[in-house]
């Protein structure tokens, strides 16, 4: 038996005051302390100032992206009260310091909002090394100053003015998230979601490292979200909206079919994005199956088709935007950064809505319907086809992990978390590969050449191609409606092609593959792009590996002439070499492919893939400055 352990006192309990909690486990109040959780802190305080727009009072919103990394965000709202709470400090103290305090637990103050623990500004305001807040309010400016999260002095009053509204400065603390930068895409995105879905709600966004100011405002609301989705893809109907509210909860949804063979559904609640889904998105699924399905009773379709109808088919080439509105006081998140609503009765709400107003619209525009449904039919036929495909040119089980394909080379390891496989670009590569591995827990797989575009390509085409189907076997995860993550049998799955053209238009087919058909290894975190270097550099004795035009530059420019080496392809590395630069755990770099915007990444698959040939030529020759070219 173990020895008792005395030294486990009173005198280890701790209390944590004020925003010490905050400090201390940051990851509990914004979810993480990576470029995402950085982010989370900006979109805290921009959502404040949303909800004085939900509540009529706010009609403008400033965000200035700093030279220093600070951020600013204005609005001309109300402004946060400053008047002196029965704590015996300003209200605006309270707000900026307290933990759950704020005037969302109210229900005059705000009926609908964004926020909802009241956490935001205090928990942004303990994770920066400074915070400033302007209030703007009762005929004067009142300011207060802060040093992480604890109060440089007593609010402010200053100068007299007739505007209303807050002002928040802050920067991120560097002893919390790192060096870090702000991604003005990712914010130029959060902001153009929350103009379109509040109408008249305008956003300025200024970057200082540009200059360039960028104006939000959109009348058409999610409608015009839905376009802007679509605007690369060749539609099958228009923009299919309607709204509807029922006591306190009220919704508007948006939809529109294209000719591909993805779905993106953009979920939001109270302009907040609920990127996990929940509730809202259940109903409306079900809605839709159920509309559909009725709808092809009515007309005749064929029996078969109808008995093997799948909720999957009839979001195939889908676009939609669900945006739910629930009191403040009734919502229900998972955790403060709102990923996931749970809210029950609004799985009912929806579902409702969708199959009533779906069942209308499709007999007042059946010509859009029909379309809808003959689209739904193929895909339907398509996802048999693919069933029986597998049957036939498989053995049963040979795709969840039965007889491993002969190219495979695999490693010894078994247990997936441990295991990592590398797709290799090529017969010549694999072998360099083979031999260069750490066989305990690399596995190796190459490819024969260019694999098939699966951008609009049905399984039924994917199980039938020899790479893939090797790949799909090698995963063990399977794929379609028989895939099950749990059966994976690595959980690094690094794509390593050559760094060059035909090298990148290959990781792009892998990727579109990947994404397109097995989603669940890129939104585990276990897809990879290796780098290979593009240089082998021997300055005297010393050989350089170079990853990037900028780094030869500057070493020819420090050290002179040396002997240089191209790399075009990974086969030109010797096992070592190619240990040494790209294999090695300790040396290698890879890039993780994670989503952070589905709508986002679906337009750019579809532009880059797809059959419209005008969207992919604007996008090359927009950036063909950028091009690096092999000759």
């Amino acid at each position: 038996m173990a020895s008792k352990n005395n030294d486990y006192t009173e005198h280890d309990i701790q209390v944590l005051e004020g925003l010490e909690p905050v400090r201390r486990r940051p990851g509990m109040f914004i979810g993480s302390t990576d470029a995402r959780g950085f982010h989370e802190c900006l979109r805290e305080i921009i959502d404040n100032s949303v909800d004085e727009a939900l509540a009529g009072s706010a009609t403008e919103i400033w965000v200035t992206l700093r030279k220093d990394g600070s951020a600013t965000v204005s609005d001309n709202g109300r402004g946060i009260p400053v008047g002196k709470h029965k704590s015996g400090k300003s209200a605006l103290e309270v707000t900026m310091t307290k933990l759950h305090a704020g005037g969302k637990f109210a229900e005059g103050a705000y009926k609908i909002s964004g926020g909802l623990h009241g956490v935001g500004a205090s928990v942004v305001n303990a994770l920066s090394s400074w915070c400033k807040v302007e209030v703007r309010r009762e005929g004067f400016v009142w300011t207060q100053d802060y040093e992480r999260g604890n109060p440089k002095g007593a609010v402010k009053k200053g100068v007299k003015t007739s505007e209303t509204g807050t002002t928040t400065s802050f920067l991120p603390d560097k002893k919390v998230f790192g060096k870090m930068n702000w991604n003005p895409k990712t914010i130029e995105d959060s902001i153009r979601n929350r103009a379109y879905l509040i109408a008249g709600l305008t956003f300025h966004l200024v970057d200082e490292k540009t200059g360039i100011p960028k104006t939000f405002y959109f009348e058409g609301g999610i409608k015009s979200l839905v376009a802007h989705i679509n605007k690369d893809k060749k539609t099958i109907s228009d923009v299919i909206y309607f709204s509807r509210e029922n006591g306190e909860l009220s919704a508007e949804i948006a939809l529109q079919y294209n000719d591909g063979i993805g779905e993106t559904v953009e979920p939001f609640v109270n302009v907040i994005k609920t990127a996990d889904g929940g509730t809202h998105v259940t109903g409306f699924r079900i809605g839709l199956t159920r509309s559909i399905s009725d709808y092809a009773k009515k007309i005749g379709v064929a029996k078969e088709v109808i008995d093997s109808l799948a909720g999957e088919d009839t979001r195939e080439g889908l676009i939609g935007v669900i945006f739910v509105k629930i009191p403040t006081n009734k919502i229900q998140f998972e955790s403060q950064t709102k990923t996931k609503l749970n809210n029950p009765e609004a799985q009912g709400f929806v579902a409702q809505m969708v199959k009533e107003e779906l069942d209308t619209y499709f007999e007042e525009n059946p010509s859009d319907a029909r379309r809808i449904l003959e689209k739904i039919t193929i895909a339907t036929q398509a996802r048999l086809a693919a069933r029986a495909a597998k049957d036939a040119v498989l053995r049963k089980g040979a795709l969840e992990g039965g007889s491993l394909p002969g190219k495979l080379a695999d490693c010894q390891e078994k247990d997936p978390d441990l295991s990592e496989l590398y797709i290799v670009e090529g017969d010549s590569a694999g072998g360099s590969a083979k031999q260069g591995r750490d066989r305990k827990f690399q596995a190796i797989l190459p490819l024969g050449g260019k694999i098939l575009n699966t951008e609009r390509a049905h399984l039924d085409k994917i199980v039938k191609f020899e790479e893939l189907k090797d790949l799909i076997i090698a995963l063990g995860a399977g794929i379609g409606e028989t895939v099950n993550p749990e059966k994976l049998r690595y959980h690094r799955v690094i794509i390593m092609t050559d760094a060059d053209v035909d090298g990148q238009h290959i990781a792009t087919l892998l990727l579109t593959f990947f994404y397109r058909h097995l989603p669940i290894i890129i939104e585990k975190g276990y897809l990879y792009l290796a780098l290979p270097p593009l240089y082998r550099i021997q300055v005297g004795k010393k050989v350089h590996y170079v990853y990037d035009e900028d780094e030869r530059e500057k070493l020819i420019k420090n050290n002179g002439k040396a002997s240089i080496q191209r790399y075009k392809g990974l086969g030109e590395m010797n096992p070592e070499q190619l240990w040494d630069t790209t294999m090695d755990p300790k040396n290698r770099t890879l890039k993780q492919i994670t989503i952070d915007d589905v709508a986002e990444v679906d337009r750019v698959f579809s532009m880059l893939m797809g059959n419209e040939v005008p969207p992919r030529k604007k996008f090359i020759q927009s950036r063909a400055k950028m091009a690096t070219l092999d000759i």
